[in-house]
């Protein structure tokens, strides 16, 4: 896990996001809010939650359809629609997804990009960013480094007994908020979907 130092404040204006908001009230307690993020230069997803450590709590979710006639306008309009994200939810720390290996070398730079984006809208506002491989991010929602984004749904749905259908990219970044949260308390220990089964098991004996 890397994280990032911050520095200074910025308030952009975007109002094209589409989300679900506060499906789930989190008990008083000592909660920490976090906010997830899935970068992309197509769909940006996201996803906060509150956490202990033990538990989860869905707040919101939602995607970012990237808007602009350069790709730096794109680069521009993640930063600052994540950026209301954050002044609308106001998270005390952020996690967002590493960049993974691709034998398409523009795509792996145009997520890298989108990335940076998505780090500076966080980071210019004093919070820390963490950043979690996928493979990682999987097996702590799964129990699989190679599961695949319906099985991500599926598990992310039922930690934070969400009922509805959650888009791809927004179960991704609420995912993402999983994972830090998770490893925030106990780095490496066994993941959620395993200590899922186990109580499971022991419930019905």
């Amino acid at each position: 896990m890397r994280t990032y130092p911050v520095k200074h404040t910025v308030r952009p204006t975007v109002d094209d996001v589409d989300r679900v908001t506060v499906l789930t009230a989190a008990p008083p307690g000592r909660l920490v809010r976090v906010l997830g993020i899935d970068p992309g230069s197509v769909i940006t997803g996201y996803g906060l939650i509150e956490s202990d450590g033990a538990r989860s709590f869905h707040l919101a979710h939602g995607h970012i359809r990237v808007k602009g006639n350069s790709f730096a306008e794109k680069l521009g309009h993640i930063h600052a629609a994540l950026g209301e994200v954050i002044i609308e939810w106001k998270p005390q720390e952020v996690a967002i997804e590493q960049v993974f290996l691709s034998n398409n070398a523009m795509s792996a730079l145009k997520l890298g990009q989108a990335r940076g984006a998505a780090i500076t809208a966080a980071v210019s506002r004093q919070l820390l960013v963490a950043e979690y491989a996928p493979r990682l991010v999987k097996k702590v929602v799964t129990g699989s480094g190679s599961a695949d984004k319906k099985q991500v749904q599926t598990m992310v749905r039922a930690l934070l007994q969400i009922v509805s259908a959650v888009q791809v990219d927004a179960a991704d970044g609420l995912a993402i908020a999983i994972c830090h949260a998770h490893s925030r308390r106990a780095p490496g220990v066994e993941s959620l979907a395993r200590r899922r089964r186990s109580r499971g098991r022991g419930l019905r004996r």
